[in-house]
């Protein structure tokens, strides 16, 4: 924030979006960008190509569809916190069934019964 004019007020933080760190990046993490850049450009046209290809016979996979799809349904595990309400919702979709039919099924034979019971 060299050319910046900006000065936060006093007692309170700098935003985010202000945060040098968030922008300035050191060297290393921009020569790591740029390689990773440079390997993706000399991907993109052999995997175009393959895509394209009018004679290609089988399905053309695309690497990074597929670790989304791995991240996505197969490995939820490693993204998923169990929270409190996580928890009282899956009690309830599990056990909630159960009471439910659990009442309605009693109060039927209760009722059968009484009415048997009266003549």
């Amino acid at each position: 924030m060299l050319g910046s004019k900006y000065t936060p007020a006093p007692l309170t933080t700098l935003p985010s979006t202000l945060d040098p760190a968030e922008y300035d990046e050191s060297l290393e993490a921009r020569k790591e960008q740029v390689e990773s850049l440079s390997i993706r450009a000399q991907l993109k046209p052999e995997y175009l190509l393959q895509y394209n290809d009018p004679k290609r016979l089988a399905h053309t996979e695309d690497p990074a569809l597929i670790l989304w799809t791995y991240a996505r349904s197969a490995n939820i595990y490693p993204n998923f916190r169990a929270t409190p309400k996580n928890s009282l919702l899956g009690a309830v979709v599990v056990f909630g069934p159960l009471i439910l039919w659990h009442y309605v099924f009693k109060t039927d034979r209760d009722k059968k019964d009484r009415l048997t019971q009266e003549g």
